[in-house]
């Protein structure tokens, strides 16, 4: 069920993702939250980084841990998108991260359900909290408009 606080940090995840989608990249946004308070966001930036792991989620823990000063990320939440991807979400899991909160699932890399469900899995010494579908319609269609676009459709 999304909570008027999932709604709240999702639309921020959102408007990362559009700062990705005018920077060319696949329009992917991320944001940490602990205690309420935003503590990191990131959007996809493989391309301009020239780093094939600089996904939004990669860098919103990378931003999390610096401004907690610490590695271990248990009471932080990440909201995000897009269903993260299987690299995306073993660094969350290494990172302890608490719970995902994600938008649209992806049905081609998914990891939190669609494809693995990695976060959940209880052979590792970590699982996430995971709530899925928090405003999938609005960041479903962000992919949508972006892909459409690039194949020159209407």
């Amino acid at each position: 069920m999304a909570t008027a606080e999932y709604i709240q940090f999702m639309a921020e995840a959102i408007a990362e993702a559009r700062r990705g989608e005018a920077e060319g990249e696949v329009p992917v946004g991320a944001i940490a939250v602990a205690d309420g308070q935003i503590v990191g966001a990131g959007h996809n930036q493989p391309i301009k980084l020239g780093d094939p792991t600089a996904h939004a989620e990669i860098l919103t823990i990378r931003t999390a841990a610096s401004t907690l000063k610490t590695y271990r990320l248990t009471a932080v939440s990440v909201y995000v998108t897009l269903e993260p991807c299987v690299m995306c979400v073993g660094a969350m899991v290494n990172a302890r991260v608490a719970r995902v909160v994600y938008g649209a699932r992806d049905d081609k890399a998914g990891a939190l359900g669609s494809v693995y469900d990695i976060g959940r899995d209880g052979r590792l010494n970590h699982r996430l909290e995971v709530v899925g579908g928090v405003m999938e319609p609005e960041c479903a269609e962000i992919m949508r408009e972006f892909f459409r676009a690039r194949r020159g459709g209407a």
